[in-house]
């Protein structure tokens, strides 16, 4: 029986290990192929207020590096206060014809953060960004792709050698410089990266302006 249940796990882990990563449908993209990209402000739902913009100002260059001309963030955000929208979730019921109309992009960039901030978990202490993300064809409302990443300031571990105790100390110490430094802002770069970059497993195609167009 024993040796039964070792054969299952071992057939299991097997079968995890070998899980065919998830394919993208990039026809529409492909069709489509946008050359600018206006990004609006991400949806918040995570309890730290500077969540939306600290997002908002770290994805321009990802998708600048991936071949894409990105309408500068400072000018979408006027225009949309200068219009009376000012929240997140109005911006993001504007119609996709209507964007278009407005800053004469090819695609609109949809960002939602689900986690943003430092957690304190008795021995451990991380700051974590996640967030989600969908380009949409403003000329068709189609949504040419969609993809999320997360990124931590803990993914080496918190590893200690003082044993509980010390443990204790290292993570208490780690919230406090977190918030010290805003550790958030700086994930949240890493985060818009994995994100935004061509060129990784179900990201989004190479833009015009990088040598590599046309090749993914």
């Amino acid at each position: 029986m024993f040796k039964r249940l070792i054969a299952v796990s071992a057939v299991t882990l097997l079968a995890a290990g070998c899980a065919a990563p998830k394919r993208v449908n990039y026809a529409a993209f492909k069709e489509s192929r946008p050359r600018s990209i206006v990004v609006l402000p991400p949806l918040n739902e995570s309890p730290e207020v500077q969540a939306t913009y600290s997002m908002l100002s770290q994805v321009t260059y990802p998708l600048a590096e991936s071949g894409y001309y990105v309408l500068p963030v400072t000018l979408m955000d006027e225009t949309f206060k200068q219009n009376g929208l000012t929240t997140a979730g109005d911006i993001h019921e504007v119609p996709p014809a209507k964007l278009q109309e407005i800053f004469g992009a090819d695609a609109a960039l949809y960002i939602t953060v689900s986690k943003y901030g430092t957690s304190y978990m008795v021995i451990s202490s991380a700051t974590v960004v996640t967030a989600r993300a969908k380009l949409v064809d403003l000329k068709t409302g189609k949504t040419l792709w969609t993809g999320s990443a997360s990124a931590s300031n803990d993914e080496g571990g918190n590893a200690s050698g003082g044993g509980l105790i010390g443990a204790l100390v290292a993570a208490a110490v780690k919230q406090v410089i977190n918030s010290v430094t805003e550790a958030g802002h700086t994930v949240a770069g890493v985060t818009s990266q994995r994100l935004l970059s061509a060129g990784r497993p179900g990201s989004i195609l190479y833009g015009p302006r990088s040598p590599k167009y046309g090749t993914d």
